[in-house]
């Protein structure tokens, strides 16, 4: 299997020494956000990590193999590269025989670090059931994170979902979903999505015991901590809301399907709050990061 799994220099030897590390998921770089901010960012975050001593794990498809810890030149390349294929469970097999690139959603990263041996994992919001346009649209996201064995930290599921239909699910895919130092699940830009969390923990030391707890008694699945963006950079769920149903509107009038949904509103919401979407989703990674 070396064939189609590498890993740097650094993740091999963390991995040996059993040293921390943090995956990273790269569809971040790609999908989530513009050139310049979306080189600057990816560094930016594996700084933070790195801050923290522990080792970051940037995990993509590099020319027809998978790589778990990306160098700082192989971000400024898959940032600056158009059209980048966004790799999820469906076609990462194939993109790895085709010795394609590719930047890994979060599912495809979850896999990444199921073969790399990987235990935590940062990222941005996770993908969910998407709104009703009269089709089912649903993302890979929810059925890897049953399938893995990670610690996922993000801030909650994306916006633009059903949240609710979401949380319903990862619940019934027996996924805890877990919120950060308040009662309510946050919500990517806003902290509060209106829906009550089961399960509240209020430090990182409680993270750790359920991880290692899970881990000792063999329970599949990921548990999944929702950690709120911070007060100054949220951006209030009365006033995105209907910039995303506009958003919403746009989309259903051009077609827009499958995997081309997300990106298309992430942008046009930008462009509807002038950039500060952007600000408030650079803010959350990095707050995830530290976390």
């Amino acid at each position: 299997m070396n064939k189609y799994l590498e890993m740097s220099k650094e993740v091999q030897d963390a991995v040996k020494n059993k040293a921390p590390i943090v995956a990273l998921e790269s569809t971040i770089i790609s999908h989530g956000m513009p050139f310049p901010e979306n080189e600057k960012t990816a560094l930016e975050v594996q700084n933070i990590i790195r801050e923290q001593g522990v080792l970051p794990a940037t995990i993509a498809v590099i020319d027809g193999k998978l790589k778990a810890g990306l160098t700082d030149l192989e971000i400024t390349k898959l940032a600056k590269k158009p059209n980048v294929l966004k790799m999820s469970r469906n076609n990462l097999f194939s993109g790895l025989l085709r010795g394609q690139t590719g930047a890994t959603t979060v599912a495809a990263t979850l896999i990444g670090c199921q073969l790399f041996g990987l235990e935590f994992f940062a990222t941005g919001g996770i993908g969910g059931i998407h709104r009703n346009f009269g089709e089912l649209d649903v993302s890979a996201d929810i059925f890897q994170l049953s399938r893995a064995n990670c610690t996922v930290i993000c801030s909650g599921p994306k916006a633009i979902l059903d949240v609710s239909k979401t949380l319903e699910i990862l619940e019934s895919l027996g996924i805890p979903v877990i919120a950060y130092k308040q009662s309510q699940i946050p919500c990517f830009w806003y902290r509060n999505s209106g829906l009550e969390a089961e399960i509240i923990v209020n430090n990182p030391t409680e993270i750790a015991e359920m991880h290692n707890l899970r881990k000792n008694l063999k329970i599949s699945g990921c548990q999944l901590i929702t950690n709120p963006i911070g007060k100054k950079y949220e951006i209030k769920k009365e006033r995105i809301e209907p910039l995303i149903k506009k958003a919403e509107r746009l989309l259903k009038s051009n077609r827009i399907t499958g995997k081309d949904v997300t990106p298309f509103l992430l942008a046009k919401i930008a462009e509807y709050t002038k950039g500060e979407s952007l600000r408030t989703n650079i803010e959350l990674i990095k707050s995830n990061a530290a976390l």
